[in-house]
């Protein structure tokens, strides 16, 4: 029998975030006429900020994703691991 509670898994939550995050950023950058993916991989590479916009605070946003972890699930996620 169920008594109402829920599992919640912080992990699953953090990965929600760093996913709704990049895509506000990626839109961002879209508005504002880049080319999203090579601004993202720029900042990523290098940590330079000035690769992201300031449109709708997606430098701020993004700055807030550890870098290190984010690379590390998309590489996760290209592999399918």
């Amino acid at each position: 029998m169920l008594d109402g509670t829920r599992k919640f898994n912080l992990v699953d939550e953090s990965d929600k975030e760093m996913k709704r995050t990049l895509i506000t950023v990626y839109d961002a950058l879209k508005e504002k006429g880049y080319n999203p993916i090579n601004q993202i991989v720029g900042y990523l590479l290098s940590e330079d900020p000035t690769y992201i916009t300031n449109h709708n605070n997606a430098r701020s946003l993004i700055r807030k994703i550890d870098r290190d972890e984010l690379m590390q699930e998309l590489v996760q996620r290209y592999l399918d691991t």
